[in-house]
């Protein structure tokens, strides 16, 4: 029994390294998506975690209350996206790059102005002043923050759709926002030189297609 209780205290040493060792990987990954070493940590965690809750149970028949499963390491690296080193057997891309332009015509800037304005006092606290909207830009800008950027927003009567472009790629590296300063225009969208083109979707508005079938009649 000695040498079951040495294993069981050395099983659960390595569930509390392992532990810690997946807390640092966290706050370094500084909450990233999808973080290489996270992910590694968590798997050794796991593993380390399922091996004492098998140990307890063949010493004493008890069981703790994680309800975990083994996880092979191998299998864990591919489905992950591929150890550091070693290629993935996925032959799918994991990143995919959806770059969308739209625009639109305005046919009167005051009622944009206001629909925007409303939007903003709509997302401000009764108590709090709101400050004008100064312009095209600042107006767009709000509609799209009230509907959380989705371009949904913007299909309102203040605006006039023209032609659109969706443009679908599969890239190697995922876009790094940091590293563009907040004016530049360019280098969020531009395509590294490893991008491979998938397809192009070509927007029309409806309007122009009705106007095309009334001329038809």
């Amino acid at each position: 029994m000695t040498d079951q209780h040495g294993e069981l205290d050395a099983a659960l040493e390595r569930v509390i390294d392992a532990a810690r060792a997946h807390l640092a990987a966290v706050r370094a990954a500084q909450g990233r998506i999808d973080d290489d070493a996270v992910w590694q940590a968590y798997v050794t965690l796991n593993n380390a975690s399922f091996a004492y809750d098998e140990q307890l149970l063949d010493a004493f028949g008890e069981v703790t209350p994680w309800d975990v499963e083994s996880i092979d390491p191998e299998e864990a690296d591919e489905r992950f996206g591929g150890a550091e080193g070693v290629e993935a057997t996925d032959p799918h891309p994991r990143v995919i790059s959806v770059r969308q332009r739209r625009d639109y015509r305005v046919p009167s800037v005051a009622a944009l102005i206001r629909a925007a304005e409303a939007a903003r006092r709509e997302g401000t606290p009764e108590e709090d002043e709101t400050s004008p909207v100064e312009g095209v830009g600042e107006a767009v800008l709000e509609l799209l923050q009230s509907g959380d950027g989705s371009l949904s927003a913007l299909d309102v009567p203040e605006l006039e759709p023209l032609d659109g472009v969706v443009m679908v790629s599969e890239v190697g590296t995922p876009v790094d926002l940091e590293s563009f300063d907040d004016d530049d225009p360019v280098g969020p969208f531009q395509p590294a030189a490893d991008d491979r083109l998938v397809g192009r979707l070509d927007e029309h508005p409806f309007l122009e297609l009705d106007e095309e079938h009334d001329h038809a009649h």
